[in-house]
């Protein structure tokens, strides 16, 4: 970066998760396994659904989008985190940075919307079972998608448009994996009240918000399955706990980074690790666990392939 005049930054150091070569080496080899094993998990999850025709129902058009906006979001910043393990100069330029800024918060907005969605799915179907048909066919289903997708497009060029216009001029040091907008304000040679507290109006209340009303709907929810048959109940409260657990596991690494304006979160790496790494790919993954279809379609698909490569 170019000291002196505030002339712009050309890049960005990113600290990473270590320094020290030994654990580097095992954060390597962890995270590549655990790629390796999930991963393809999740492309089995889209393709079941794809593949079965008795899986059309909006539930699962919902999970197969989730797991392929999962998928999306962990290519954004896990590849580069893999390749500086191995690089003595952790360097992003001030272009990757910015684009790596925008597509995690875009991606990770539109799965908090999708998340509600999801939401508005169950509240339907449990409590205005007579109206399913007309309030959640596969056209309203597409026009929630594409809402959630157009959500975290403006919440991810918002943070993109406040971002790209503050100016560097001082040290270009990231303590962190990858770029993020309350890491960048840190550095800017600036007053950066207002523009943290807008970051702070899109990022922490936008998360906060998502999180009340999610909670608030499934917990109306399982109070209304009172009201079922028991064989029922127990059915649907077991898909309602799972959608419970991912808005947790999806919400709360977020709250915990952005919802504490102007100060850093302590352990915030490991967090971070876990919001943009671990969770995403787990979160489809913990629906299915909890689907006797979805795992039933997944294992004749399996042993379909399987036959098919015997016999070839």
């Amino acid at each position: 970066m170019e000291q002196g005049n505030c002339t712009g930054a050309t890049e960005f150091i990113l600290m990473g998760l270590s320094q020290t070569q030994e654990v580097q080496l095992l954060l390597f080899f962890f995270f590549l396994l655990f790629y390796i094993i999930i991963l393809p998990g999740n492309f089995l999850i889209i393709f079941t659904i794809q593949s079965d025709p008795c899986l059309s129902s909006p539930m699962y058009f919902f999970l197969a989008n989730l797991a392929f906006l999962d998928i999306c979001y962990c290519s954004v910043t896990p590849p580069k985190m893999l390749a500086d393990f191995f690089s003595l100069c952790k360097a992003i330029s001030y272009g990757g940075c910015m684009a790596q800024l925008f597509f995690l918060h875009f991606l990770g907005g539109a799965e908090a919307f999708l998340l509600m969605a999801m939401a508005y799915y169950r509240y339907v179907a449990i409590c205005k079972p007579l109206r399913y048909a007309t309030l959640v066919n596969r056209e309203i289903c597409c026009t929630l998608v594409g809402a959630a997708w157009a959500g975290g497009f403006v919440h991810g060029i918002i943070l993109f448009g406040l971002s790209i216009q503050l100016p560097f001029c001082g040290p270009n040091i990231l303590d962190n994996f990858f770029c993020d907008v309350h890491q960048l304000v840190k550095l800017a040679c600036a007053d950066t009240y207002a523009v943290e507290m807008i970051m702070f109006l899109n990022n922490g209340v936008v998360i906060m918000m998502c999180f009340i009303l999610l909670i608030i709907s499934y917990a109306a929810l399982l109070l209304r399955l009172r009201t079922h048959s028991p064989r029922w109940e127990s059915k649907v409260a077991s898909t309602c706990v799972s959608h419970i657990i991912v808005v947790f596991v999806m919400c709360g690494p977020p709250i915990y980074i952005y919802a504490l304006p102007f100060r850093a979160a302590p352990l915030e790496k490991v967090v971070a690790v876990f919001h943009t790494v671990v969770f995403p790919l787990t979160s489809p993954m913990i629906y299915t666990l909890r689907n006797k279809e979805i795992k039933s379609s997944m294992r004749k698909l399996i042993n379909r392939y399987i036959s098919w490569r015997v016999k070839s």
